[in-house]
């Protein structure tokens, strides 16, 4: 016990020693502890969020005039911020459109990398028999299943997009290479495990789609 008290003596006289040393108003720093930075997971692409509004019904030559690009995400982290802070696709006004692309790819037919490709195409159920809880669930895992690169043949998508309409909600995978049969097969199968899927998914080619508008037919069906 006396050693104990000792010892605490001993360092109460070091610090009134080391006290005394410091001038009269002067500040002494003290360290600060800084939080530890948080260590971003990078993704194998840089993606692209859009969306598309449009105000009533549009012609085919003003068709995207309205797409805008909102924010370019790189990183796991980067995505999480982004997606807990924007809506849900069903809260989203018929009409309108989410776009999650490869940055430098634009979700037009236009694009050289979507010139010749086409998309898979995916519904939930309609919004009145409650499709809109289903339809949040299948942007979520589309999303997922694209930036963490679970298709076999990831190099082929473009990117995804969920429509918003009142009669029908849609997703849809966007990919590079219509004529690359084994490519879109492998991706459309992949997708239906992603979303646990009992339904007949198809393949429609952008060229035919503006070709033969509505009575343009699926190139392939998983």
């Amino acid at each position: 016990m006396a050693d104990e008290l000792a010892a605490t003596t001993e360092a109460l006289r070091l610090d009134d020693a080391k006290a005394e040393e410091v001038e009269e108003g002067e500040i002494v720093e003290k360290p600060v502890d800084r939080p530890a930075e948080v260590k971003k997971h990078p993704l194998e692409h840089s993606w692209t969020f859009w969306f598309d509004n449009p105000n009533g019904k549009q012609k085919q030559a003003t068709w995207g005039s309205s797409l805008r690009p909102v924010y370019t995400f790189h990183t796991v982290e980067d995505f999480w911020c982004l997606y807990n802070n924007v809506l849900q696709p069903s809260k989203l006004i018929a009409g309108a459109d989410f776009h999650c692309f490869k940055a430098g790819i634009e979700p037009k037919w236009e694009d050289p990398k979507c010139a010749y490709g086409g998309k898979w195409t995916a519904q939930p159920p309609p919004p009145r028999s409650g499709g809109k809880a289903v339809l949040d669930t299948y942007w979520l895992h589309t999303l997922l299943a694209m930036i963490g690169e679970q298709f076999e043949e990831g190099d082929e998508i473009c990117g995804a997009v969920v429509s918003v309409r009142r009669a029908q909600d849609k997703i849809a995978i966007w990919t590079k290479t219509a004529s690359n049969e084994a490519a879109q097969v492998s991706i459309g199968k992949q997708w239906k495990d992603v979303l646990d899927y009992n339904e007949k998914l198809g393949y429609l080619v952008h060229e035919d789609a503006k070709r033969q508008d509505k009575g343009a037919k699926n190139r392939y069906n998983v």
